[in-house]
C-alpha cells in the first residue's frame, strides 16, 4: 500500500503540471497563480483536470433551505455560465457568487446552503474508506481468531496498538480503553484524510479550516464532560494559590480551556494547507518563468516535498491524537492526597 502511495506521489507533479496548463498559458502572473487558490478552497464543483480547454468536473447537488420554498435541490451544473465555464448563472433565483458561495438572487431572502461541496464528498470517502478497512479487519480476526492477521488486518492491528500503546495508556492511564474509540476514529479520520489529500485531483479536507474547527470543538466537547473534581477544581480554585492571585489565575485557566482546542484547530490547518500551497507554488513558477530550467528545478522540488507531506499526513495525524489524549488524561486524572505514613 505505501508503495502504491508513493507512486502515486511521484506522479503528482506530472498531473499538476498538465491539469492547469491551459489555464497558466495566458493571462498576468496573477491569473497564472490562481489555481492555487481554486485548489485548496471548497467549491460546489469537483474539479479534476484541465485537458486543453474542456475543464473536467464533477458537478455536485446544491441543497438549499429557505422558509418560503423549503428544501430545494440542483446541480451546480445548472450555475455555470456556459459562455465562460465559470459560477456566474442564475438559477431558479438563486446564484453561486465569485467566492464560491450560494446566495439568492433576492437579498432580502433568507436561505441555508446544505449543498454537498467538494470537501463534504470528500470526507464522505475518507469514512467510507476507513469503513472498508475496519470491516475487513474484524473480519480477518472472525474468520482467522486464533492466527496472526493477513491481509490489511496485518497493516491495522499495528497502528491501532501504537495508539493505544504509545498515545493512549501513557497519557489517559488506567481508563483509557473507554476513550480508544474515539482516539482511533480521530486519527484514522486525519491520517487517511492527509493521505487522500495528496492524491492528484483529491479535495483539500484537513486543509479546511471548518473541519479542524470541528474535530477541535468535539475534542473540547470530550474533554470537559468527563472532566473530574480535581479537573474543575484546578481551574476555578487552584489549590495552593492565594485568592488574590485567583483573580489573576481563575481567569487564565478558563481561557485555556478554548486555547487548547484552537491549537489544535490551527495547527493541524496550517500544517496542511501550507503543504498544498508550496507544492502548487513551485509548480506555478513553470508557468511564470517559462524556462525548461526552472521546470526541471520545480519538478524535482515537487517531487521532494510531496515525499515529505506523506510524512507530515502522520506527523499531523499522531500529533492531533496526542493532544487530546494529553487533554483527556489531565481531566481524568484522579489526585490522592494521602498522610505520610512514618
Amino acid at each position: 500500500m505505501i508503495r502504491k502511495f508513493l507512486f502515486l506521489s511521484v506522479l503528482l507533479s506530472a498531473f499538476l503540471l498538465s491539469a492547469p496548463a491551459a489555464f497558466a498559458a495566458s493571462g498576468s502572473d496573477e491569473d497564472k497563480t490562481g489555481f492555487i487558490m481554486h485548489h485548496i478552497k471548497d467549491s460546489h464543483e469537483w474539479h479534476f483536470a484541465t485537458v486543453g480547454h474542456t475543464h473536467v468536473t464533477l458537478p455536485l447537488p446544491v441543497i438549499v433551505y429557505s422558509q418560503d420554498r423549503g428544501v430545494e435541490v440542483f446541480s451546480s451544473s445548472d450555475f455555470i455560465d456556459p459562455e465562460t465555464h465559470t459560477f456566474g448563472k442564475e438559477h431558479e433565483g438563486y446564484i453561486i457568487d465569485d467566492h464560491d458561495k450560494l446566495v439568492a438572487v433576492d437579498e432580502s431572502r433568507s436561505i441555508t446552503d446544505l449543498s454537498i461541496t467538494k470537501n463534504v464528498a470528500m470526507m464522505f470517502i475518507v469514512i467510507l474508506v476507513i469503513l472498508a478497512l475496519m470491516i475487513s479487519t474484524a473480519n480477518n480476526y472472525k474468520k482467522r481468531p486464533n492466527s496472526a492477521p493477513k491481509g490489511v488486518a496485518s497493516f491495522i492491528e499495528p497502528v491501532v496498538l501504537f495508539v493505544r500503546d504509545e498515545i493512549a495508556l501513557p497519557n489517559i492511564g488506567p481508563r483509557y480503553k473507554k476513550f480508544m474509540p474515539y482516539l482511533l476514529t480521530l486519527f484514522f479520520f486525519i491520517w487517511i484524510g492527509n493521505l487522500l489529500g495528496l492524491i492528484p485531483g483529491a479535495a483539500n479536507l484537513t486543509g479546511n479550516i471548518a473541519v479542524t474547527a470541528t474535530l477541535a470543538a468535539i475534542t473540547f466537547i470530550v474533554v470537559n464532560l468527563n472532566g473530574n473534581k480535581d479537573y474543575w477544581k484546578h481551574v476555578f480554585a487552584t489549590p495552593g494559590v492565594p485568592i488574590p492571585l485567583l483573580l489573576v489565575i481563575v481567569p487564565v485557566e478558563i481561557m485555556g480551556l478554548f486555547t487548547k482546542p484552537f491549537a489544535l484547530m490551527v495547527r493541524l490547518f496550517v500544517a496542511i494547507t501550507a503543504g498544498h500551497i508550496v507544492i502548487l507554488a513551485f509548480i506555478a513558477l513553470i508557468f511564470i518563468f517559462e524556462s525548461y530550467a526552472i521546470g526541471v528545478v520545480s519538478t524535482i522540488m515537487v517531487i521532494f516535498i510531496n515525499l515529505i507531506e506523506i510524512l507530515v499526513a502522520s506527523i499531523q495525524a499522531y500529533v492531533f491524537t496526542l493532544f487530546t489524549s494529553m487533554y483527556i488524561g489531565a481531566a481524568v486524572a484522579e489526585h490522592h492526597h494521602e498522610a505520610t505514613e512514618h
